[in-house]
């Protein structure tokens, strides 16, 4: 079995100890038992990753977009080799099941591949000129030295996607990861290190949150931020962000609609449904939660979708039979059983699962929820647990009244054959993202963001690495 990993800081190309004397213990979620210590930055650690990353973005920015490009390569083939490695680490801190944890490393890979050559291809263009001997340029320039902070849920992902971004544009970074899962992105911090990126340009630090995000976004040598995490959280990091005008990506929490339609295989629809729901315990950003399902199709799809959360067998993520880990932190459990208490107090009905599993780790049993009122807070905060909201529906315009009704506006799913009614969804629902008739979200290639409280601005595509340059004009005589 793989030794959990020793939790030191990266700054300017290597590996230390902090120096605040502040420390927390790691711990491993479906035991509650201790993995490690993880120390904390202080204020001169944190000056040192400042002043490391302004000298790391002199270097790296006038590194080739080529040579920039096959040096991420290498990174995201070290990322695979190591990807069992890292993985297993990913679980033992997070609580999320051995192939989710080993999907997710993969995929971290692959969004550095798609970084690594769109940064080869960040274009500038020619503006016609209306005088003689005039050009007139867009030159694409990295913004300078960024900051990002990602979040336990995804801690490899969500961190790759602000580092892979900001090298491939040419920027430097203080990455800011989770302490509760620290191990997994020193790992990915490792395989950056390994494939040749020079000192400076990617630094990763740890501690008490406030006292780092207070410190790095108004300081003056941070250009452009990157957060995901709450939205409580995030509001108050992107008004820190506008009062010294940096730019901010924000990619906050939601409250997915499903949208599930009669003319549609109810049985395929469930299993895809339940897999995305019960993915990393529900713990997803993205996660399905609020089901609308048409009055034609609800006690078939119910039914099923039920059957198919009775049948998951939930326990630690290292264990080859479990399909669903722990929860990533106590936290989380009390906030299922409170939300659930809350369902049941305003008459709704749990029809399976609603408890904690056993009095070791973090447990709870895949969840589905029926004839919910519409004050209860499941209906109106993001439940970021396994539990699933069946709502029946009979009129397409009122659901999407009723989907489109909460301030957040991340993902979306639907199913639906109808050509009409699949463009009526994609032309009224007030989402950053739609996917119909399967998962076609979160994809290297594919922009990732929403609107309304859900944040702004996006990672992955062409989008995300513009949000990491600025566009430089120059209009030419002679």
């Amino acid at each position: 079995m793989t030794a959990y990993e020793t939790l030191n800081h990266y700054i300017d190309g290597q590996w230390v100890q902090p120096t605040s004397g502040k420390s927390q213990e790691v711990m491993n979620p479906a035991k509650n038992t201790p993995l490690a210590t993880l120390g904390y930055a202080s204020r001169p650690d944190l000056d040192k990753a400042i002043k490391a990353a302004e000298k790391g973005f002199a270097t790296w920015r006038k590194v080739s977009s080529f040579e920039r490009s096959g040096i991420l390569r290498k990174a995201a083939n070290l990322v695979r080799e190591r990807a069992d490695d890292i993985a297993r680490v990913l679980t033992m801190e997070q609580g999320k099941i051995l192939a989710e944890a080993k999907m997710e490393v993969l995929s971290g890979a692959d969004v550095i591949d798609w970084f690594a050559e769109e940064g080869r291809r960040a274009y500038g263009r020619i503006i016609p000129a209306r005088a003689d001997g005039v050009r007139n340029m867009i030159i694409q320039e990295p913004i300078g030295v960024t900051a990002g902070f990602a979040p336990w849920n995804f801690p490899v992902t969500q961190a790759v996607r602000k580092i892979a971004a900001a090298l491939a544009a040419g920027c430097s970074i203080i990455l800011k990861c989770p302490e509760e899962t620290p191990g997994s992105p020193i790992g990915l911090v490792r395989c950056f290190h390994d494939a040749g990126v020079p000192a400076g340009v990617l630094n990763l630090v740890y501690g008490v949150p406030a006292e780092i995000s207070e410190y790095l976004i108004p300081h003056p040598s941070i250009r452009k931020i990157s957060f995901t995490g709450s939205v409580p959280v995030g509001k108050h990091l992107a008004s820190m962000a506008g009062l010294h005008m940096k730019r901010a990506t924000m990619e906050l929490g939601g409250h997915a609609p499903v949208m599930i339609f009669d003319d549609v295989d109810t049985d395929a629809v469930a299993t895809l449904t339940s897999g995305l729901k019960y993915r990393n315990a529900g713990q997803v950003c993205i996660s399905p939660t609020r089901f609308f399902v048409h009055e034609k199709a609800y006690d078939k799809f119910v039914g099923k979708f039920i059957d198919l959360a009775k049948g998951i067998k939930v326990g630690d993520g290292l264990e080859a039979d479990s399909k669903m880990g722990a929860l990533a932190n106590p936290r989380r459990v009390n906030a299922m059983q409170s939300i659930i208490a809350d369902v049941q107090e305003k008459g709704g009905k749990v029809a399976t699962g609603g408890s904690r599993i056993g009095n070791q780790g973090n447990f709870f049993e895949p969840t589905v929820v029926t004839d919910v009122p519409k004050n209860a807070r499941i209906l109106s905060e993001e439940p970021f647990g396994p539990v699933a909201v069946m709502i029946r529906f009979k009129d397409t315009d009122e659901m999407l009244k009723e989907a489109n009704s909460l301030p957040f506006g991340l993902a979306s799913y639907a199913f639906t054959h109808d050509a009409k009614t699949a463009t009526k969804l994609a032309d009224n629902i007030d989402a950053g993202m739609l996917t119909i008739n399967h998962q076609g979200l979160a994809l290297p290639e594919m922009p990732f963001g929403g609107i309304k409280d859900s944040g702004y601005g996006h990672e992955g595509g062409a989008e995300g690495l513009q949000v990491y340059m600025v566009q430089k004009i120059v209009s030419q005589l002679g």
